[in-house]
């Protein structure tokens, strides 16, 4: 493949998928899924009813079309970002800045949105928080224990059950501070952490338990 055709500026069509589905979470996430109907969807893409329907068979399925779209930019990211961890030649400096990006991650204010809206919807469709927690939570603590894992080979770690400390891992960095954005907001959250120091806590104390030592004489 040529890098122009690589380069090759979406089609029509596709613009007006992306146009939709952007009017489509700006009101979902402003008004509930609920309190938003394919009509003002339309209306606010500035396209027809009938060209929503045509990328979207309904309002269900651009919701979860929505959802995975987000979720896989935020958690691609992160993802990258775990897999290269697993590389480092300065583990702690290294482990510390995945936590600082990934504590911001999580407390931006569109992803604690979108969590809210999953949640909000969970009892009606439960394949979407289904979805979200595969694709968000999932992933990311499947990314995390490949991770240990890998360091644990190298000596850096020790993790006999990496899943394990994924999650003691996860729970540090971002378990108090992601619930407590559900009621308040990701800026909010972040404005009342000290972010080095929170996040350069969490990383000690996941090292006391999980960094290797050396073996005794």
């Amino acid at each position: 493949m040529t890098d122009t055709a690589a380069a090759a500026p979406p089609t029509r069509s596709a613009r007006k998928r992306q146009t939709i589905l952007a009017a489509s979470q700006a009101l979902f996430l402003s008004n509930g899924y609920q309190g938003t109907s394919v009509d003002q969807i339309a209306a606010s893409a500035g396209v027809s009813k009938q060209t929503v329907y045509k990328h979207f068979g309904d309002k269900q399925e651009l919701l979860f079309a929505i959802v995975s779209d987000a979720l896989d930019t935020t958690v691609g990211v992160i993802r990258e970002r775990i897999a290269a961890l697993a590389h480092t030649t300065d583990l702690e400096t290294d482990l510390t800045a995945l936590a600082d990006g990934y504590l911001r991650a999580v407390l931006q204010e569109p992803v604690v949105q979108l969590r809210r809206l999953v949640i909000g919807e969970a009892n009606r469709l439960p394949a979407l928080a289904k979805l979200y927690y595969d694709h968000a939570p999932g992933r990311t603590l499947a990314a995390f224990a490949d991770c240990f894992r890998q360091l644990h080979d190298r000596g850096l770690l020790h993790v006999p059950e990496p899943a394990v400390a994924a999650e003691h891992f996860a729970f540090l960095i971002v378990g108090r501070a992601i619930d407590q954005a559900l009621f308040y907001g990701g800026p909010d959250v972040l404005a009342g952490l000290d972010p080095a120091r929170y996040v350069g806590a969490g990383v000690e104390v996941f090292l006391a338990g999980y960094r290797a030592r050396p073996a005794a004489g």
